[in-house]
């Protein structure tokens, strides 16, 4: 039997008693697609279990439990913010915040400043579930802890707090940019892109020097193409030319990589062009 045909309760028994987490997100995505009353009731007793792992599937299904708008979204954001205050297993923190991410359109300055609370935190999932909390709130309390998060010591808060600034959000000033700016030379690629690309983003031309260094050097991904696009410099031409007639015989070249390459070539010269005619 398909499990989208399994009761409620079959599906949550599964949830709690299987010995793995191989089929748990295929479990919850189940229902998630099942918002009733009854289903909800049932989640916020999960959520008040003395058992972590309990706890921790009442939130994580609650966290896109119906299509938006959610139908119980403002009763769920309540039940959050409650466990919050009394909650301290990292995991089931972890998956509060990253359920509050999930519904972070709407949240009062009193709520974000709780979430930017665990920036005191040294547990690594705690860090990581503030940093999917925060992504894409425009508050200026958000945007200095999502700072302080990108020049963390574990690459992979870095890069998503960075993404988190380069592009989840719009707005443009010194702290942003220099916050950015200090990642443009990070160890880990994918950080130093996001940077290289909020700062594209923003129109700061110091980061034209960056982006041809990247382009030379030759090992760069495609969030490269995002920034290179952005900025619309001719000066970049001849430097990818170069870059797709070095790979031209070499087969260890990933195709999609190569494809990127080329269309970041012809829409650049589009967009160059197009500047120099409406100039």
């Amino acid at each position: 039997m398909n499990r989208n045909d399994w009761t409620d309760d079959k599906l949550i028994s599964r949830l709690i008693n299987n010995k793995t987490d191989k089929s748990r997100w295929d479990n919850i995505r189940a229902l998630r697609k099942r918002p009733s009353q009854e289903l909800f009731a049932k989640c916020v007793e999960l959520t008040k279990s003395k058992n972590p792992k309990i706890r921790k599937i009442g939130i994580d299904i609650l966290a896109q439990l119906g299509l938006p708008p959610r139908p119980f979204l403002k009763d769920t954001l309540k039940i959050y913010f409650d466990l919050i205050e009394v909650e301290t297993d990292p995991d089931v923190l972890m998956s509060l915040l990253y359920s509050i991410g999930h519904n972070n359109d709407k949240l009062d300055n009193k709520q974000i400043e709780k979430i930017c609370s665990f920036i005191d935190s040294e547990n690594s999932w705690v860090k990581e579930g503030l940093v999917s909390a925060l992504l894409g709130i425009d508050n200026l309390t958000a945007i200095e802890t999502l700072t302080k998060l990108s020049s963390d010591k574990l690459s992979h808060i870095r890069n998503w707090a960075t993404f988190g600034l380069g592009t989840q959000i719009e707005r443009n000033n010194t702290k942003i940019r220099e916050a950015l700016w200090e990642r443009v030379n990070d160890k880990h690629q994918e950080t130093k892109l996001e940077a290289i690309v909020g700062l594209a983003k923003r129109k700061d031309n110091r980061v034209n020097e960056i982006i041809k260094r990247e382009i030379i050097d030759g090992e760069y991904g495609t969030l490269l193409f995002e920034a290179i696009l952005e900025i619309k410099d001719k000066e970049f031409l001849p430097l990818l030319k170069q870059n797709l007639k070095n790979i031209k015989d070499d087969k260890n070249i990933n195709p999609e990589w190569e494809k990127d390459l080329k269309n970041c070539i012809n829409e650049l010269i589009k967009l160059t062009t197009e500047k120099r005619t409406t100039a």
